[in-house]
């Protein structure tokens, strides 16, 4: 693990890119806009009471955003929520704790 808890950063599996796709409706919501690319890239975790997913998501040829989601536990049986982001990252900026 490294500070804060965040693990390495690894490529997005296809369970994040479920994540990614659930909280789109939110974070496009938020966004006021839509997106026709939403392909998660690579991912952190961090155990909370559940996990935060930090996840780098490619929203057009060179424009990315980061997104923060929780997942509750498993018997909590939430839907994942977008809890924050980050808009005008790279392919090249670090997911960081935000």
């Amino acid at each position: 693990m490294m500070p804060g808890g965040l693990s390495e950063a690894k490529p997005a599996t296809p369970e994040v890119q479920h994540i990614a796709d659930e909280v789109k409706p939110q974070f496009e919501s938020k966004e006021n806009r839509t997106y026709g690319t939403f392909t998660a890239i690579t991912y952190k975790t961090q155990v909370v009471n559940g996990i935060n997913y930090f996840i780098k998501v490619q929203v057009c040829n060179d424009d990315y955003v980061h997104l923060r989601v929780y997942k509750g536990l498993p018997q909590e049986d939430q839907q994942p929520s977008l809890v924050s982001f980050q808009t005008g990252k790279t392919r090249d900026d670090p997911l960081t704790y935000f």
